[in-house]
């Protein structure tokens, strides 16, 4: 960790976080054509976002900035793996870390973890991943922000946390101690053919919002107070849509001990993935998972 890691975590603390977040929202929702024209073009030039694969090409199309931000993928543009037993990557991304749970704890960055507890804010929860395995996927600016399923299950629960709202990129993630533990964020957990895939969705710094496919809006409005759900669906296939980033952040998926993982060769941190890519082959099948 250098010190300009330390300098930039630093300058974040005094920052009020909640406030700047809850400002961003009219601004990236703003409809006046001259700016929102000019904000999508010059982010596309900024961060060279490749439009080739989205459902619209052309910046002009979308009414705002959160929308051309959160747009969607033309259909058929990312087939899922042709293995049953692939766990699909949910996001487009790139790999921050990836590895066991063991004893609980879960590796953020060198000299640093957080505990499966601490980021699913339940002991109980936490335990059925112990033995288990995590990957940590950045979304940065240039990628789609949709976030899909891993795996075949139904949605059985959903936690949101309340928490701060630091940066997730790479430098802070180095210097703030329990970074994924400390912000806002979304738990959700499917029951798969393998048990129990967790989906965690963190919110950061200037994230106008987090979105679910069943719930609506998660954030804004920032609570003060943790709210847990039990659903009894939606079923998901793998592939399907769950949710998205209104500028977005960080996913990271658990997995069960008895899922057998094996993650597929070169997935190290610093690689980039793409949505629908294999992840991992599993013991059983993720795509096979039928309702009763």
């Amino acid at each position: 960790m250098s010190l300009g890691d330390r300098l930039r975590a630093l300058l974040q603390y005094p920052l009020p976080q909640h406030a700047l977040s809850r400002l961003a929202g009219p601004v990236v929702r703003c409809r006046w054509r001259p700016f929102r024209s000019a904000l999508i073009r010059w982010f596309v030039r900024r961060y060279r976002v490749e439009l080739e694969e989205a459902e619209h090409a052309d910046p002009a199309a979308y009414p705002h900035f959160d929308a051309f931000f959160t747009r969607a993928l033309a259909p058929g543009t990312r087939p899922g793996p042709a293995a049953a037993e692939a766990l699909a990557a949910p996001v487009d991304g790139t790999v921050s870390e990836v590895g066991r749970i063991e004893d609980g704890r879960i590796y953020q960055a060198k000299g640093r973890h957080y505990t499966a507890a601490e980021l699913l804010g339940d002991e109980a929860e936490a335990a059925r991943y112990e033995g288990g395995h995590f990957i940590t996927l950045y979304l940065s600016p240039r990628d789609y922000h949709r976030i899909h399923a891993p795996a075949a299950g139904r949605l059985v629960s959903s936690h949101y946390l309340p928490g701060r709202l630091f940066s997730v990129n790479p430098a802070t993630t180095r210097a703030v101690p329990r970074l994924f533990a400390r912000n806002e964020r979304l738990a959700t957990r499917l029951e798969t053919a393998v048990g129990p895939v967790g989906l965690v969705m963190v919110g950061a710094l200037m994230v106008a919002g987090i979105e679910t496919t069943w719930g609506g809006w998660i954030t804004p409005p920032h609570r003060r107070h943790a709210r847990r759900r039990d659903h009894d669906g939606p079923d998901f296939h793998r592939g399907d849509e769950m949710g998205r980033f209104h500028i977005g952040s960080t996913v990271i998926l658990l997995l069960p001990p008895r899922a057998s993982t094996t993650w597929s060769p070169g997935l190290t941190p610093g690689t980039p993935v793409r949505l629908g890519q294999p992840l991992a082959s599993l013991a059983t099948g993720v795509d096979q998972y039928h309702p009763e």
